[in-house]
């Protein structure tokens, strides 16, 4: 507020300026990491007394990467004047101190070793651990199912491992029943604007499923269950389309296109073979034709005969 006061406002543009702080919508800590796309535009108080000239008291939000949430004036070139880390009323209940809840600990000692690996090795574990204060869930891939994927995961580039870990986690609380009773799409640690990393949460009874554009997990069980923190086991690692392709289903063989070189060749300079009936037809014609000359000649015989007689 000092930077603000410096400036020496009039009490009208004060005004203005702090209505342009305040949202006519109520955002929760669940809603501004559930922003469709990662970003959007909402309406102040400023809009909405009819002060503001054109859209200029609307508010670009912005769900960034790590759990972050940004702000910015709509016409401010898309540039985020603050970020903050949110905190939720249920992260300040008397529970467990977040320095308590080792989360790659737990993970450890609940068959999640590999992946709790990967979140030091990589760095991303301080991620995790900035994000537990105001709610997390992880979604830990089994340490059977993480030795299967290393092949895979070494052809990543250091920050793409570190977007893969990332996409594990939902900077909200998510327990159970609330992912059976809220399901669809869900940001996570990774997402980042327009980077959406997100992913959509289904259920068939009491089955949870977590379905990206590549592949489709299933949650096995609980790790660790204790608000603000929880940590569920799944079968597969989370692909994200941001890395990886959809493997597309293999197309049916082509039938192989006939050939007709005979059909389709150039007439050849040979003749062609006549046909039989064709044959006998000309062979009748020309017999006829034989037995026409034979009788002329007789005839003229007789005549030539029949003068010389009388």
């Amino acid at each position: 507020m000092s930077s603000l006061l410096a400036k020496q406002l009039s009490l009208y543009t004060l005004k203005n300026v702090l209505s342009l702080h305040v949202l006519v919508d109520y955002f929760g800590s669940k809603k501004f990491h559930q922003i469709t796309n990662g970003t959007a535009l909402t309406s102040t108080m400023f809009q909405a007394t009819g002060a503001a000239p054109g859209s200029s008291g609307y508010i670009n939000i912005t769900d960034l990467k790590g759990g972050k949430v940004g702000f910015g004036a709509e016409d401010n070139n898309g540039k985020l004047d603050a970020v903050y880390v949110l905190n939720s009323a249920e992260a300040e209940a008397p529970t467990a101190e977040p320095s308590q809840l080792n989360l790659t600990a737990i993970m450890s000692k609940q068959g999640c070793k590999a992946f709790s690996d990967l979140l030091k090795a990589s760095g991303a574990d301080a991620t995790f651990n900035e994000n537990i204060d105001g709610g997390l869930t992880v979604f830990c891939p089994t340490d059977p199912v993480i030795n299967g994927f290393m092949p895979k995961y070494k052809n990543l580039t250091a920050s793409q491992k570190v977007s893969l870990l990332l996409y594990h986690g939902i900077p909200v609380y998510q327990s159970m029943q609330m992912l059976k009773s809220n399901n669809g799409i869900m940001n996570t640690l990774a997402t980042d604007g327009a980077n959406k990393y997100d992913f959509t949460v289904q259920n068939d009874g009491e089955v949870v499923t977590l379905k990206t554009k590549v592949m489709t997990a299933k949650i096995t069980g609980t790790v660790k269950d204790e608000e603000p923190l929880i940590v569920y086991k799944i079968d597969k690692v989370l692909l994200p389309r941001e890395l990886f392709k959809p493997v597309e289903a293999a197309e049916a063989p082509k039938p192989s296109k006939s050939k007709h070189k005979a059909a389709d060749a150039p007439e050849s300079d040979a003749p062609a073979e006549s046909d039989p009936a064709d044959d006998q037809t000309a062979d009748n014609e020309n017999e006829v034709a034989g037995w026409d000359g034979r009788r002329l000649v007789i005839v003229l015989l007789s005549l030539c005969i029949g003068v010389l007689l009388m």
